[in-house]
């Protein structure tokens, strides 16, 4: 059974979710919060497997409770679930540690689909998001080959991917400066590729890895004996 708790300033649409979800056998929603700071208490209480979270609320915002939820190293995975597609809101919440980013006219069919692939520790991003995803991925790209090489990246780290640690040459090489403590400037720089693209090599690393941030990233890739 997959634990949720629903955090939504609105409770009608809290309420819709948790009767969508009362047909679902393997899903339960455990608690629901109104803002960010219930949701944080609430999650550290109760401990669920998934956090649905609105981005636009009182006191908090969603992007800074995910944001706040990653710090504290929760184990609950977390979906942002909004109206809003703009580029600027979806971003945040990738970089604050989202696993998924769902707009809310989404299918019943789609919802579902994102509640089973972040359950099983993949990413997921509706469609919508991922036009945005490789919009903004090519932003400021200006050499043919590199814009086709980021577009191949993004369609691939936007696909569900069953094998987590099926890393490239590529992959590998940027998971070790990573962990180094090398930024994204400073990896373009030392394999010679642009930030854009080490950004999507990065992004698929992540995904791959089932990972939220650098401390993660190394302390899994140690574990697997994937660096010294």
């Amino acid at each position: 059974m997959v634990s949720i708790v629903l955090v939504d300033d609105h409770f009608l649409v809290r309420d819709g979710i948790r009767s969508l979800l009362e047909d679902e056998n393997q899903y339960e929603v455990i608690g629901e919060a109104s803002d960010g700071r219930e949701a944080i208490a609430l999650v550290q209480s109760l401990q669920p497997d998934i956090v649905i979270c609105d981005i636009r609320m009182p006191e908090m915002s969603g992007i800074e409770t995910v944001e706040q939820l990653t710090a504290l190293s929760v184990s609950a995975k977390t979906i942002m679930l909004s109206m809003h597609d703009s580029d600027e809101y979806i971003l945040q919440s990738i970089n604050a540690g989202a696993d998924g980013y769902l707009l809310k006219d989404a299918s019943k069919e789609e919802f579902l689909k994102a509640l089973s692939t972040v359950s099983k520790g993949n990413k997921y991003f509706s469609g919508d998001v991922s036009s945005i995803l490789v919009k903004n991925l090519l932003k400021g790209e200006e050499n043919e080959t590199k814009v086709k090489e980021v577009v191949q990246l993004t369609k691939e780290s936007v696909s569900l991917n069953n094998n987590p640690f099926d890393l490239t040459k590529r992959e590998n090489q940027i998971l070790k400066l990573a962990v180094s403590g090398m930024t994204n400037k400073d990896i373009a720089a030392e394999l010679d590729i642009s930030k854009r693209t080490t950004e999507v090599h990065r992004f698929n690393l992540m995904k791959k890895m089932g990972v939220k941030n650098v401390l993660e990233l190394s302390n899994k890739a140690r574990k697997y004996n994937m660096i010294s």
